[in-house]
């Protein structure tokens, strides 16, 4: 592997309830080793079909707006021609459209460029798979 690029992969339980998971800790966690003080993109994937990723605040109640926001855009009702799974499974499959399952952040010696308010999150609203892997690579 080249000192330039560095991946690792978590492994995150979300539960049976929709959810927002805050990653910020572990990127920064991980980029403390991988980055070792130098410039470069972190990368966050999520190799699911029903789950994303988002940068927004937490803890301030926009975590669960953005929740209720996707219930209101994407309702759990039957209305999904993708039908296996929970009722309204469906509308999980359609949420990496509007989340995507990536987000590319910069980061300078060695630190994340968040602004004040800002985390990395896991968005999954599929409560029939609590387990959930995040892949961060960095490049510098």
């Amino acid at each position: 592997m080249s000192d330039s690029f560095r991946t690792h992969v978590l492994d995150i339980t979300t539960g049976t309830s929709e959810t927002v998971y805050d990653l910020t800790r572990h990127c920064e966690a991980f980029l403390k080793e991988a980055a070792g003080g130098r410039d470069g993109l972190l990368n966050v994937f999520v190799p699911h079909a029903t789950a994303g990723v988002a940068v927004l605040e937490t803890g301030a109640g926009s975590d669960d707006d953005l929740l209720a926001a996707l219930h209101d855009l994407l309702p759990a009702d039957d209305r999904w021609r993708h039908r296996h799974g929970s009722p309204g499974h469906g509308r999980d499959h359609v949420l990496p459209a509007l989340v995507p399952p990536h987000a590319t952040l910069p980061v300078v010696g060695g630190r994340l460029e968040l602004g004040t308010w800002q985390s990395v999150c896991l968005v999954d609203t599929n409560k029939d798979n609590p387990h959930r892997r995040v892949r961060l690579s960095f490049l510098g």
